[in-house]
């Protein structure tokens, strides 16, 4: 329900995240944090009482959550991902990029569960129908991540209180989810691997706080209390 949401952060100007901002923000009265240099570059309209300025390691609070936004490399003018806090717990928002650059490594440190780009494999990629020009877009360093980039993201650098990792942002044309999954269960060691899928809403999967053991099963998953996190 679009009553519950209290306001829209957003990562880069490409239009398939931005086109119906606008229009959200009026109907909804929401408020839109965006860089100023992604506003200047989107060339969206947006209403002062609408619009907040959102700054890299700014924390923002949004009910009893605190959204920071944090560099990262991407073909934009602007581009951030997020981390997502809520009573010692922490989601990353880790998808649009090209490289797992510092800023993104020091984050993902932090995360109890992540939602990491799985963009394309590498060799569906260049055995496929894309263009020259579009796959080299793709795996410049500022496009988008394949498996083994994130994979290698994962294994080197998931802190040990990782629990739940969903692989996101999968091509439709350059990627298979049960290849992904398949290589990312290998080398998972106790962290539970999901696939987001592009066709379905993902089920609701509680966070557990690792200093309070035993509470998963007691508190609904759909709440977000007693330092835990539900993620939809």
């Amino acid at each position: 329900s679009m009553n519950k949401v209290k306001a829209i952060f957003i990562s880069h100007e490409h239009t398939d995240h931005i086109k119906a901002i606008p229009v959200l923000a009026e109907k909804h009265e929401l408020a839109v944090y965006i860089t100023k240099n992604t506003l200047q570059k989107a060339g969206i309209k947006l209403k002062k009482k609408h619009a907040r300025n959102l700054i890299a390691y700014e924390s923002v609070l949004i009910g009893g959550l605190v959204v920071t936004a944090f560099p990262k490399q991407h073909d934009a003018i602007d581009p951030h991902s997020f981390i997502i806090s809520y009573n010692n717990i922490t989601i990353g928002v880790f998808t649009d990029i090209g490289a797992s650059c510092d800023h993104v490594v020091k984050h993902f440190g932090q995360c109890h569960a992540a939602f990491l780009e799985t963009n394309y494999d590498e060799t569906l990629l260049e055995t496929g129908r894309y263009p020259v020009h579009l796959k080299n877009r793709i795996r410049n360093g500022n496009g988008h991540l394949s498996n083994t980039q994130a994979l290698d993201l994962f294994t080197k650098h998931r802190p040990p209180f990782m629990t739940h990792l969903f692989l996101s942002h999968l091509s439709k044309e350059n990627n298979r989810p049960e290849l992904v999954k398949k290589l990312f269960d290998e080398q998972a060691e106790g962290v539970e691997i999901v696939v987001a899928s592009r066709y379905e809403a993902t089920a609701v999967y509680t966070i557990q706080h690792p200093a309070l053991p035993g509470l998963v099963n007691k508190i609904p998953t759909a709440s977000m209390r007693m330092k835990q996190m539900s993620l939809f």
